[in-house]
């Protein structure tokens, strides 16, 4: 890797570090090729990014980011995983991390906020932007459909009234 390649990836993990919203980092020693790929394949279909750097080079780009007390994790084969979703990238890692014990989670960020492994570990079990999107449209959609039906339930008694009314007179 030449000088000016150096600097378009510091350039580009420093934009990175800037724009998200948590970066996970983990100890990936003794990942076959296979299993790595998986573990990319499960983190871009969750909406967020695996990527390994050298950590020199990720030290620099995380200066005077939010994300900078990570710098002290970035020591052996590491890989950050990062993602816009405050969920996404730790509920991959971490299910991954349960699966495969050679991925070991050494901890991450989330803003200024620096998190150590129970840290990542708790916002996994967090539900996603998504399931809380549904949640609350779901709670929304609840009131509607319950005045719905009470706005019907006094029409529908009237029309049984006025049935067994007709039913009586006509039997």
């Amino acid at each position: 890797m030449d000088r000016a390649e150096k600097k378009e990836l510091v350039a580009e993990l420093g934009g990175v570090f800037n724009k998200t919203s948590v970066v996970v980092v983990a100890h990936y020693s003794g990942l076959t090729v296979v299993q790595l790929q998986k573990l990319r394949k499960q983190m871009r279909e969750a909406g967020a990014t695996v990527q390994v750097a050298k950590n020199r080079l990720a030290k620099i780009a995380l200066e005077g980011t939010d994300v900078a007390s990570i710098g002290s994790l970035l020591k052996g084969p590491t890989l950050i995983a990062y993602s816009d979703d405050p969920v996404a990238a730790p509920k991959v890692a971490v299910a991954f991390a349960k699966d495969h014990d050679k991925l070991v989670i050494l901890g991450g960020a989330m803003g200024t906020t620096a998190l150590n492994v129970d840290g990542v570990k708790s916002l996994a079990t967090l539900p996603s932007l998504d399931e809380l999107r549904a949640k609350i449209v779901g709670l929304i959609q609840a009131p509607a459909t319950k005045i719905a039906q009470l706005s019907t339930a006094p029409a529908a008694k009237l029309a049984r009234v006025f049935g067994a009314y007709a039913n009586r007179d006509a039997a």
